[in-house]
């Protein structure tokens, strides 16, 4: 079987794939509408990325049997790798005991020693401003995981500052540069690195949705955005930026709303390489703008086509 693409550089590799794999939006768009025996979300985007962040690990801590799963899932893909995001008492809520935080070790522990976790993604929030009760939170935090490959998302402009890239950096933490709605004091794309790991998430655009109360708005809508080629040239040249001063890059499209992630993430893949790229066939008949990336011949359509997006 022919690996995905894993675009490579001297310092270090970039690795592209989505947030997650388990929506059900994407039925019939990414994954096939007749799925066959054994057919497993994380194992169909293994043939096409190197990598996917683990999105449930912030709601719970993963179960043992399920990361072991997972392993044998991907297993065919000798360069996978995971990332996973903490647990949201730890970084949403600040109130994970002892016992949370063995949960989350037991959770993780399959995935490390196979040496398949190549990041741990402390996602705050917008309200998490820079304070100096903040920053002992977050001291806090760190030197509680110090042991694993640790990665912070920070979204308020308030972070950034020359002595918290400092102090991430002394502790082998990562940094996570993102592509949000520019809205107030929302830190803006960058291109950093401060540990061995690089880490570039992109959430889209949506302006109108991503901070809204509205209780008609789907929460799915946060992250209904598609990037044009000319949104994503220029993060092409910050993650190569990023590349340059990491040992592994992990590039995560988090804009998952109808498979969105999926096709940004190939567009990626092929702006980093120069090449085109294996592309699932059900998302390029939904796609027709993936054809000039496709590495492959597009199939005849069927008699059912996909409803329109």
């Amino acid at each position: 079987m022919k690996k995905p693409a894993e675009t490579t550089r001297e310092s270090g590799s970039i690795r592209v794939g989505p947030a997650g794999w388990s929506y059900e939006d994407w039925n019939g768009i990414v994954y096939p509408s007749r799925r066959p025996a054994g057919f497993h979300e994380a194992a169909y985007l293994a043939d096409f990325f190197d990598t996917i962040e683990v999105n449930t690990s912030f709601y719970y801590p993963l179960r043992p049997d399920h990361a072991r799963q997972w392993l044998d899932r991907v297993a065919h893909n000798l360069s996978f790798l995971f990332t996973a995001k903490l647990w949201q008492k730890f970084t949403h809520e600040q109130s994970g005991t002892l016992a949370d935080e063995q949960a989350v070790r037991e959770g993780f522990r399959p995935l490390l020693e196979a040496q398949k976790l190549g990041a741990v993604l402390l996602q705050f929030p917008y309200s998490f401003h820079r304070t100096a009760k903040s920053v002992a939170a977050l001291r806090a935090v760190l030197d509680r995981f110090a042991d694993m490959p640790l990665v912070v998302e920070v979204r308020h402009a308030s972070w950034n500052d020359k002595e918290f890239y400092a102090m991430i950096a002394e502790r082998g933490v990562g940094f996570c540069n993102i592509d949000q709605p520019l809205i107030g004091r929302s830190l803006r794309p960058t291109s950093r690195s401060t540990a061995a790991a690089g880490y570039i998430r992109l959430h889209g655009r949506r302006y109108d949705s991503w901070f809204s109360d509205d209780p008609t708005t789907p929460p799915e809508e946060r992250y209904n955005y598609l990037y044009r080629e000319d949104e994503l040239q220029p993060w092409a040249e910050r993650i190569r930026k990023v590349a340059a001063r990491s040992r592994t890059t992990f590039v995560i499209t988090n804009n998952h709303f109808q498979g969105k992630a999926i096709v940004n993430a190939l567009q990626l893949i092929s702006l980093l390489s120069g090449a085109k790229v294996k592309v699932p066939e059900a998302l390029r008949h939904q796609y027709p703008e993936l054809d000039s990336i496709s590495s492959e011949p597009a199939q005849e359509p069927t008699l059912f086509p996909n409803p329109p997006r």
